[in-house]
């Protein structure tokens, strides 16, 4: 039977923002800066050592984010558990495994960890927990929880999901688990799975419908080719101009892709239409109290997303639930 409520919650690693084509933080070049001792001996920090410094900072923040979220939505009695992709995913796992050493399951029953691809399988092998494939779920089984990463998160907690390349079963996983956690990252764009015959057709389209130089993603190595899918699918980012929500188009903004202005959950249905689009990296729509409450089973859209602030604060953003 399925459970009588749906959560999908997601982690981000940064605070919240909406959606924009330039979403990722500029930062000023770093500069030698000078510290004095009590002697008054100059000391001198590199460029490279405040780089790193600030990068450590951003670390520790996705992994408090990961940990708190874990400790909000896991326990040791659940039976299935969703597994998502993207580096903050690695902290949720790490997470999952602690509490598991400090409180393993009765009777030495085992939790079965449901990948959204090949990276997240690889990661959960990794912690010593036991895999299981989506497709070997049973047919009447949802997932307990399941804790993914996403890049960019709006007001009413429409996100951004794709820059791992795992987008379509990431969608999959989603609408099948009672709760869904996510960490956020940043992502300049909206990603596209399309199929590799139609690449070149989507990206026109794109173009037509407002987007603003839209990209095959490569990989770093330009003779390696298009970075692929799990699918064999290819990926490709489309800018946009910030994406409205409803509560903009009821205030009078026009969001029918006018000028290249979309409302999200217009966008999301416009690309889909696109013929050789797989699917499309906005998580849109009902949210799983939204969905189980008309007697679905799950949605795409968290009803709670946790910020890992550079402050080393962790911030919670949450869905009412239906009264």
């Amino acid at each position: 039977m399925f459970a009588s409520q749906q959560t999908f919650v997601r982690l981000f690693s940064s605070t919240p923002s909406t959606f924009s084509t330039h979403t990722l933080r500029i930062l000023r070049p770093l500069s030698r800066r000078y510290h004095f001792t009590r002697n008054m001996a100059a000391t001198v920090q590199t460029p490279d050592a405040v780089a790193a410094a600030a990068v450590d900072l951003i670390e520790q923040a996705k992994r408090k984010a990961a940990y708190r979220a874990v400790a909000d939505h896991f326990n040791p009695e659940m039976q299935f558990v969703g597994i998502g992709s993207g580096s903050t995913i690695i902290y949720g796992v790490e997470a999952i495994k602690d509490c598991l050493a400090k409180n393993p399951p009765k009777g030495g029953r085992y939790i079965f960890f449901v990948p959204t691809g090949f990276q997240s399988r690889k990661v959960i092998e990794q912690a010593g927990l036991m895999p299981m494939a989506f497709d070997s779920l049973p047919e009447n089984v949802m997932l307990d929880v399941a804790f993914d990463g996403a890049d960019e998160v709006d007001d009413d907690l429409n996100c951004i999901k794709g820059g791992g390349a795992c987008l379509f079963q990431e969608k999959l996983v989603a609408t099948r688990a009672k709760k869904f956690t996510r960490l956020i990252s940043k992502w300049p764009s909206i990603p596209i799975e399309v199929a590799p015959i139609a690449h070149a057709t989507v990206m026109r389209q794109l173009k037509l419908i407002g987007s603003v130089d839209p990209v095959l993603r490569e990989h770093t190595l330009a003779k390696t080719g298009p970075v692929q899918t799990d699918q064999g699918f290819y990926i490709i980012d489309a800018p946009f101009k910030p994406l409205l929500i409803q509560e903009d188009v009821k205030n009078g903004k026009d969001g029918s892709g006018k000028d290249g202005q979309w409302e999200v959950t217009a966008l999301a249905h416009k690309i889909k239409s696109i013929s050789g689009v797989l699917e499309v990296g906005l998580f849109y729509g009902p949210n799983g109290y939204e969905v189980q409450a008309a007697g679905g089973q799950g949605g795409q859209k968290p009803v709670a997303a946790y910020f890992g602030n550079e402050d080393g604060t962790v911030g919670v953003k949450e869905a009412q639930p239906p009264k």
